[in-house]
C-alpha cells in the first residue's frame, strides 16, 4: 500500500471461476507476476467457483461440457462423485500448481473512475487502483426471481437454483418446477421420484435437441449470444439458444410423463398457482428455476450499463470503457468459452498497457 492506503497494480482480475483462472494464467504466461503485477479477488470462501456451491446431487457425470482449464487436464475423475468436489479440487490444484495466490474471500463493493486513469476497486481487504480489470464474477450471485401476483402469499416453500438441496428435502411433497433450462430439467427428474406430485411449469415450450451437437451449431449459438451483448442488451445463456439435450434420463423422463410442460400460472395463491382458464393445483413448493443474471452491480459507478439493460461489449472490452473486459459474460458464459475469453482479454489488455503510460 501506498502513503494513502491505496495499492497499485497493473491488473486486477475479479472472481476466480473458470473464467478467471483462464485469466490469471494467461497473464502469467504473458510475463506478469501474481500480487506484484496483478491480483485475482475472489468472494468465494474457497476454490471452486460457483462449482463450489452447487448441489451434492449433481455428480461430475451429469455435467454437460466441462472443459479443463488450460495448461492442466481434468482427468480420472470419477462420475459418481459431486461436481462441487470433483471441479473445487480441480480448481485448487490449478492455483497451487500456477501459484496463482487467490486473494480470498474478498468482497468488491464498487470500482471507480480514479486520478490519472486508473480505476478505484474498493474492496474488503482496502482499495486498489489499477490500469486495467478483468471481471470474471459470473452470474451465481444474482439468482432471478420473477414476480408474479400473489407470490407473497403463499404458505409453502419457495426457493431458487441456487438454494436447491437436493431431491430429499422434497419426499412425498407436491412440487410446482418453474423453468425450461438444464436446472429444471434435472431437479424436475430427481424430484419427481420421490415427491407425491410434481408439474412442470415453463413460459415457452421447451426445445430439446437430438443428436450430436457440432461445431458449427455451437459457434451459431454463441453468434446469437454475442449479438445482443454487442448490441447492449442483456445476455442470455448458450443452453438457451441450444435446446436441451435428450439423455437416456430424458427419454425415460418423457415416458413417464415428468417432462409434460405445462404453460405459466396466472397467479399464486396461499396453497397453490392459478392459471387463467381457472385451472388451479395445490403444492408445498415451489422450486424457481428462472436463471441468474450477470453479477456486475459493482460496476455500476462507471456507467458502462445501456438503455438496453447490458452492457455493450466487443470481444470481451466494454465499449464505454476500454479498461474494463468481461470474461465468462455472454458468448463466454461456458467452460470453453471462458477459457478462449481469458486468453482475448489478457491479449487487449497488455496491448492497452503498452500505450497507456505506467
Amino acid at each position: 500500500m501506498n502513503n494513502f492506503g491505496v495499492r497499485k497494480v497493473d491488473v486486477i482480475v475479479i472472481g476466480a471461476g473458470q473464467a478467471g483462472l483462464s485469466t490469471a494464467h494467461h497473464l502469467v504466461r504473458a510475463g506478469f507476476e501474481v500480487d506484484r503485477d496483478f491480483v485475482v479477488l475472489d468472494h468465494a470462501p474457497r476454490p471452486g467457483g460457483a462449482w463450489q456451491f452447487r448441489w451434492p446431487s449433481l455428480t461430475y457425470g451429469k455435467v454437460h461440457g466441462m472443459h479443463s482449464l488450460p495448461g492442466m487436464e481434468l482427468t480420472g475423475a470419477d462420475d459418481d462423485r459431486p461436481s462441487s468436489k470433483v471441479i473445487g479440487e480441480y480448481f485448487d490444484a490449478y492455483e497451487q500448481r500456477f501459484g496463482l495466490r487467490v486473494h480470498r474471500p474478498v468482497e468488491v463493493k464498487a470500482v471507480r473512475d480514479g486520478e490519472g486513469g486508473l480505476l478505484l476497486v474498493e474492496t474488503s481487504e482496502g482499495t486498489y487502483a489499477t490500469r486495467a480489470l478483468i471481471n470474471a464474477t459470473g452470474t451465481w450471485d444474482r439468482p432471478f426471481w420473477p414476480r408474479y401476483p400473489g407470490q407473497e402469499t403463499f404458505r409453502g416453500r419457495q426457493l431458487h437454483t441456487a438454494d436447491y438441496p437436493g431431491p430429499a428435502d422434497f419426499t412425498g411433497l407436491r412440487v410446482v418446477v418453474v423453468g425450461g433450462g438444464a436446472s429444471g430439467t434435472q431437479h424436475l427428474m430427481e424430484i419427481a421420484d420421490v415427491a407425491a406430485e410434481t408439474y412442470w411449469v415453463t413460459r415457452r415450450p421447451p426445445v430439446f435437441r437430438e443428436g450430436p451437437f457440432g461445431e458449427e451449431q455451437g459457434r451459431a449459438a454463441v453468434a446469437m449470444v454475442e449479438e445482443r451483448v454487442r448490441r447492449g442488451l442483456p445476455p442470455r445463456s448458450v443452453v438457451s439458444v441450444t435446446g436441451l439435450p435428450v439423455t437416456d434420463a430424458v427419454r425415460r423422463a418423457r415416458e413417464r410423463g415428468i417432462l409434460d410442460r405445462l404453460p405459466m400460472f396466472e397467479r399464486i395463491t396461499p396453497d397453490g398457482v392459478v392459471w387463467p382458464d381457472g385451472r388451479a393445483v395445490e403444492a408445498d413448493v415451489i422450486l424457481w428455476a428462472t436463471g441468474f443474471r450477470a453479477a456486475v452491480d459493482h460496476l455500476s459507478p462507471l456507467r458502462l450499463r445501456e438503455p438496453g439493460g447490458g452492457n455493450r461489449v466487443e470481444g470481451t472490452r466494454a465499449v464505454r470503457d476500454p479498461r474494463v473486459h468481461l470474461v465468462g459474460y455472454g458468448p463466454s458464459a461456458s467452460t470453453i468459452g471462458a477459457n478462449r475469453a481469458g486468453r482475448t482479454a489478457v491479449r487487449s489488455v497488455t496491448r492497452l498497457l503498452e500505450r497507456v503510460p505506467a
